[in-house]
């Protein structure tokens, strides 16, 4: 079997286009990051990226506000979720709620195939041997191959969630691509208030103790005090998935980051 490593992306090599990326992205963070953040996504929707951009979802505890705020922007655009087959059965459910409430026309559930899952996780045990080859094989690559044609995405990042994440700006380059995080400087504070006015429907497993939501077997409750995400990989030095960090082997040398 073969692993596959993530690394952080100051550690990958870096094309001609990833450069370019980089260029623009501080280029617009400095023009349009300090937009409202509805505004900020009509514009990236209707006038940066028209027809190129796409939404990666989780619809995980705080998916609501992001989608409900995409919703008024546009109900067409793609929603990407990676389905690895290992999701708790409240976030399946909590999807299709959001999904019927919000009126999303183009939802697109991407995973590894049956093929792949038998030849590089035949005993079904990966996410505990290598938890990295398993994030690589049931989320990085799937995303990877859903984004192909899209040269911007939209994530739910903020710089609450974790230490990792306290810098992350708005726009940020992605390889040759744009991510574009309108949600990075809200407190979760405005969160609530957000889906308390728009009578949004909450996770129905934050109340028993997730504030961060990722796959059965590698998330756990987080106790009172604790970073939001010390419940996945909990004893492991791994706090990313990968997506937000990308592979340092396969088609994704060129350090796109998904």
């Amino acid at each position: 079997m073969t692993s596959v490593s993530i690394v952080a992306p100051d550690l990958r090599p870096k094309t001609t286009a990833a450069i370019a990326a980089e260029t623009r992205a501080r280029e617009l963070d400095a023009a349009h990051a300090g937009l409202p953040t509805e505004e900020l996504i009509d514009r990236a929707v209707h006038r940066l990226f028209p027809g190129e951009i796409a939404v990666v979802s989780s619809f995980g505890a705080e998916s609501a506000v992001l989608l409900d705020l995409v919703a008024s922007v546009s109900k067409t655009i793609p929603i990407l979720f990676v389905d690895t087959g290992r999701h708790f059965d409240e976030t399946l459910r909590h999807r299709d709620r959001l999904v019927e409430r919000l009126g999303f026309t183009d939802v697109r559930a991407l995973g590894a195939s049956r093929e792949e899952l038998v030849n590089r996780d035949p005993d079904d045990w990966l996410w505990n041997d290598d938890p990295d080859a398993c994030c690589a094989l049931r989320k990085v690559e799937p995303l990877a191959r859903g984004m192909e044609g899209f040269s911007a995405w939209i994530s739910g990042r903020k710089r609450f969630q974790a230490a990792t994440r306290t810098t992350i700006p708005t726009f940020e380059a992605d390889g040759a691509r744009i991510k574009l995080n309108p949600l990075v400087a809200w407190e979760p504070n405005a969160l609530v208030e957000r889906a308390r006015l728009r009578g949004l429907p909450a996770h129905p497993l934050v109340e028993k103790g997730y504030p961060s939501i990722g796959c059965l077997p590698c998330t756990s409750r987080v106790a009172p005090g604790e970073d939001p995400r010390a419940g996945r990989w909990r004893g492991r030095a791994k706090t990313e998935c990968g997506i937000h960090l990308g592979l340092s082997a396969g088609s994704e040398n060129d350090g796109s980051g998904i």
